[in-house]
Formats: C-alpha cells, sequence, structure tokens
C-alpha cells in the first residue's frame, strides 16, 4: 500500500494537431510579467512539440516539454476544446481550467497529448464536484471522496499488471473498457475513467472540507485497497464486477439492494422476475424524483437525464438495425430476436444474442451492450426488451424497458446522496455499498 500522496498524470487532450493554452500566473520559461499568456502547441519535425507565444514566435522545442507553477496553489491554466461525454448524449466541447503541471507529448502521426501532473488530492477536489454537485450532503460528498481515492489507487496498482485478456470470435464479441487501456497516462479526464473538469467546478467549500476530512483515507479489504467502483443510479439494486469487466470476483462489490432492508437482495434470476422488476417501481434510495433534492446532487448537464430509475426506450425494427450496423459495423439483416443471455443480480446483461436474417452474434460486456443498441449509451444494460409485429409476422417495434444509469457496482451516487439527505453518515453510506471493506488512513 502506498503511504505518501502520489500525483497523478491526467489526459486532457490526447491526438490532436494543435492545443490552445492560457497561462494564468508563472510558467518557466513564461515569465508571467504580463496577467495572462498565451501559447499555442504544436508537433515539430523529428518528433518534436513546438510552443509558441502569441506572436506565433517559437519560445521552446523539445521532445516533450514540462510547465511546472511557480506558485502552485494559485496559478492554473485554461485549455481550449476538451471533449467530455464522450460518446455519451452530453458530448460537447468545452474550454477548461486546472492547477498543478503541464506536459506536452508528440505522438508518432504526427499530433501532440496535452497531459496536466497534479497531486491525488487536488485532483479529487475536482473530480468530487465534476461527478455531483458541490452543493451536495457533505457526508456523501466525504463517500465521493473515499470512493474516487480508492478507485485511482487501486487502479495505479492494476495498471501494473497485464490486461485481462477480452473475449471474442466470429460471432461473439466481449470487451470492456478500464485503464490498462491506458497507455503512458494514469486516468483520462473522461467519464469511463473519473469525470474530472478542473477547477472551474470547485465552487464550495464542501468539497474543500470533505477532501481535508478524508486526506489520505481508503477503503481496503484483506491488505489491498479497494478497487471501489460507483456509478450514478443502480435502479434500486447494485451489481457485480464481473458484468462489466473481467471474469473477477470482489466480496466487497456484491449485488445488494439499495433499500433499508435486504429482504429483496436476492438476485434476479429469472426472466419473468427481471421483466417483474424492471416494470415496477420498487422502493430504493436511488429511487427519487425529487427535484430540489436532484438539484443538489447532481451537475447541470446530468440534470438533463429525466428518467434514469426506470426509462423507456422504443424504436421501430428499421431503427435499431440502422443503429446496430452503424455502432457494430454488423449487417444483421432484418432483427428476428434479441435475447439476453447472461444477466447479474441487478438484471444487468453482460452477454446479448442479437438474431437477426444475415448474422447471430453474442455482444458483451455491459458498456459495449449500450452502446451498440443505441445511438449515444442506453442508461444502463438492465432491461427488458418486447416485440411488435406487423400482419406479416415480421417486427415492426421494439420497446426497451430498462431501469439505472450506469453499471450500478459499487457505489450508486444518486442512492449514497439520498442517505446522507436523510441523516446516514459517510462510514455507514459507505459500509452499505462495500460489504466488508475497512477504512484505513494510509497517509
Amino acid at each position: 500500500m502506498i503511504t505518501s500522496e502520489p500525483v497523478i498524470k491526467v489526459a486532457l487532450l490526447q491526438n490532436s494537431r494543435q492545443a490552445k493554452v492560457l497561462l494564468n500566473g508563472t510558467y518557466p520559461p513564461f515569465s508571467g510579467q504580463e496577467a495572462k499568456t498565451q501559447i499555442n502547441a504544436s508537433s515539430g519535425e523529428n518528433g518534436t512539440v513546438i510552443l509558441r507565444d502569441r506572436d506565433e514566435r517559437i519560445v521552446v522545442q523539445k521532445n516533450e516539454i514540462e510547465l511546472i507553477p511557480a506558485d502552485r496553489a494559485n496559478d492554473f491554466f485554461s485549455l481550449s476544446d476538451i471533449r467530455i461525454g464522450i460518446r455519451f448524449h452530453w458530448e460537447r466541447l468545452q474550454t477548461l481550467s486546472f492547477r498543478g503541471g503541464i506536459l506536452f507529448s508528440p505522438n508518432q502521426d504526427g499530433t501532440i497529448s496535452v497531459f496536466n501532473l497534479i497531486g491525488l488530492e487536488d485532483y479529487l477536489s475536482s473530480v468530487i464536484s465534476s461527478e455531483m454537485s458541490a452543493g451536495a450532503p457533505p457526508e456523501f460528498l466525504k463517500v465521493q471522496a473515499v470512493t474516487a481515492r480508492s478507485w485511482l489507487v487501486a487502479m495505479l496498482e492494476k495498471k501494473k499488471t497485464p490486461r485481462a485478456v477480452q473475449g471474442g470470435g466470429e460471432n461473439e464479441i466481449l470487451v470492456w473498457q478500464d485503464v490498462n487501456d491506458h497507455e503512458g497516462f494514469d486516468v483520462c479526464a473522461d467519464d469511463h475513467c473519473q469525470r474530472y473538469q478542473g477547477i472551474a467546478r470547485i465552487i464550495s467549500e464542501n468539497v474543500a472540507r470533505a477532501i481535508n476530512d478524508t486526506r489520505g483515507l481508503f477503503l481496503t479489504h484483506e491488505g489491498r485497497i479497494c478497487d471501489a467502483r460507483y456509478s450514478k443510479c443502480c435502479g434500486g439494486r447494485t451489481e457485480v464486477f464481473a458484468t462489466a469487466w473481467e471474469n473477477a470476483h470482489f466480496p466487497y462489490l456484491a449485488g445488494i439492494s439499495d433499500s433499508d432492508s435486504d429482504s429483496e437482495s436476492s438476485p434476479l434470476a429469472t426472466e419473468a422476475h427481471v421483466k417483474s422488476w424492471l416494470l415496477s417501481n420498487p422502493e430504493a434510495y436511488c429511487n427519487t424524483t425529487d427535484e430540489s433534492l436532484l438539484g443538489q446532487i447532481l451537475p447541470s448537464f446530468d440534470l438533463e437525464t429525466k428518467n434514469f430509475y426506470r426509462w423507456q426506450v422504443v424504436y421501430t425494427a428499421q431503427e435499431l438495425t440502422a443503429i446496430l450496423r452503424e455502432k457494430s459495423g454488423i449487417d444483421f439483416g432484418a432483427l428476428k430476436r434479441i435475447e439476453a443471455l447472461e444477466r447479474g443480480p441487478s438484471g444487468r446483461i453482460s452477454r446479448l444474442k442479437i438474431e437477426g436474417t444475415r448474422r447471430t452474434v453474442t455482444v458483451g460486456k455491459e458498456l459495449e451492450i449500450r452502446r451498440w443498441l443505441s445511438p449515444t449509451h442506453l442508461l444502463s444494460s438492465a432491461f427488458v426488451v418486447s416485440a411488435r409485429h406487423d400482419a406479416a409476422g415480421d417486427i415492426s417495434h421494439l420497446t426497451l424497458d430498462g431501469g439505472g444509469w450506469g453499471h450500478g457496482v459499487g457505489l450508486c451516487q444518486i442512492g449514497a446522496a439520498v442517505m446522507a439527505a436523510r441523516g446516514f453518515k459517510s462510514e455507514d453510506i459507505l459500509a452499505h455499498y462495500f460489504r466488508g471493506a475497512v477504512l484505513k488512513k494510509l497517509y
């Protein structure tokens, strides 16, 4: 286990032709005599990076360029055209500001990548405020701090081990995305790692207090830092790790009922049980429509998603066929059947069989299923499919009735925030979602 705060290398821009950066402070060799200094980065000859000033004069050209602020507490930089929410329905370009150092690196294809070098605790201040609203209940912010800190450091350790082999074949595609997919940096700034949107999101003393109160505090299990996953809304039951990623088991990531009682904690074992569950509206911490509370919890762009505990998507057969062709690259022909082959305890599908007149393919895991069946992403893979047929007996429409938002593994963020609003302490919330995990201060 670690004994001191690590420095995190975060990818902000990858494989970009240029990067526009505004320095607010002194970043040698830029003197900072002006209040703000505009620099432009691009690739040069022989695998170099070139930094130019606002007058397009070359200031420095090297194989790799690192700018470290003179005043780490107050200096910051702003970077244009950062893409957030990649391939989600809230995808957009933003200019974001960050503390810490800047690293410019060349790529073999003539592009450059830009990284942020920042201490873990400062990084977490932004992550917490980016993932959820900084006005969320203080005990929830502590929960998010401990969970995000544990996940990241566990991932740094995981990157030292070989990447799990992903399944596949002519008629079966099983893929997932994890940190071992990243080479040359620790995490990216987008949702599939941790949402990291810089200092503009740090707007509440509650966040700073949550970081300070939990500094160096981790979830542990049997002497190791927990791979503490989290998502927006479990839909009433949390999911197990193997549904979304490699076939590994972690006792602290068990499928549990997100409620006051474990009386409904048994897995959704049959398709009939899953259908009954998803077509009902069972009580759960994350089952809330309280707009005032959600406004305290969710960032503005997440508030654009209205129905997340239970949701419905309706396609014509032609619409879904076109989506599948575009997202998978496979021409299934006319759709005949969509069937869940494997589900986790929350009802999320890990293997989905899609049968058409031209091809039949099984796809997984959780996120890949969500990608294939939507122009962006389905909210989750916990859904059941019903079909309408035309007079000829062919499928005319397909309805997906689903529940939850995200992979559902580990911490349910909305459920945890509701628990905090009801008076639960952070340690009790963590104990609810991470069964058997032990809190331990490591620095």
